[in-house]
């Protein structure tokens, strides 16, 4: 579950820059700068794949000791960025709309493709990368049939409600839909955290303890949920 709602989250996340991007170009009547950002858009895409690829070789090719402490490190890592991009997004989303179309303006005013196919690029690529990241915690911690299945379904379906809003067609509640897979994700976080501790615990850093794993994932999950809800109580008090 876990892979599918981090490729629904992070491509829904893509998809919407990409369908602001070539809306704004539309309503402004400038299709014919479409062409860069779809080229922007192949380049995130194929190099998100190359750092999905790199990452997960690596990993394979890892044993013992060094497998247990690159998954781990890797899960850890994946963990403490998941929740800031959490938190980031959740501040950043009533402006970056905004931000998208002055990025866009400022590259149409240069008259230049390639930073307007930069925008599509920066866009993707960071979700992208942090999705290749993210799966990687995903499989190694679970089935990877199960992992992979799940992913590819949460894509397909990030894709289709891109295209949906793209079009104007989505009645889909965007609040409700970052808030609840906001949750989720902080969730994961939390399992992401206690399952890399104990890949570091089966490489020889402290003992084994389901207690600790326990406890790490009652640690993050608690406050950041605490912390991601808050603000919305004191709203709703006043």
């Amino acid at each position: 579950m876990g892979a599918g709602v981090i490729t629904l989250r992070e491509g829904f996340e893509a998809a919407l820059v990409v369908a602001i991007v070539l809306s704004f170009l539309e309503s402004t009547g400038r299709r014919a700068w479409v062409r860069a950002v779809w080229l922007g858009v192949g380049a995130g895409v194929a190099v998100s794949a190359l750092v999905a690829v790199v990452l997960f070789a690596v990993g394979a090719e890892l044993e013992g000791r060094a497998e247990a402490l690159f998954e781990g490190g890797a899960m850890l890592f994946a963990a403490a960025l998941l929740t800031w991009m959490i938190f980031w997004m959740r501040r950043q989303a009533r402006t970056i709309k905004r931000e998208l179309e002055l990025q866009v303006e400022h590259a149409l005013a240069k008259g230049s493709a390639f930073a307007l196919g930069l925008v599509a690029f920066v866009g993707v690529l960071r979700e992208g990368v942090e999705t290749a990241l993210f799966l990687f915690g995903t499989v190694e911690g679970s089935n990877a049939l199960v992992a992979s299945t799940s992913a590819a379904v949460g894509l397909a379906a990030a894709v289709f409600l891109g295209y949906l809003f793209y079009r104007g067609a989505s009645r889909l509640d965007l609040r409700r839909f970052f808030t609840v897979t906001s949750v989720l994700l902080l969730l994961f976080a939390g399992w992401l955290l206690a399952n890399g501790l104990h890949e570091l615990a089966e490489a020889g850093l402290f003992p084994e303890s389901e207690l600790l794993l326990l406890g790490a994932f009652a640690a993050l999950a608690a406050p950041t949920l605490y912390f991601f809800f808050r603000p919305a109580r004191i709203s709703a008090s006043r």
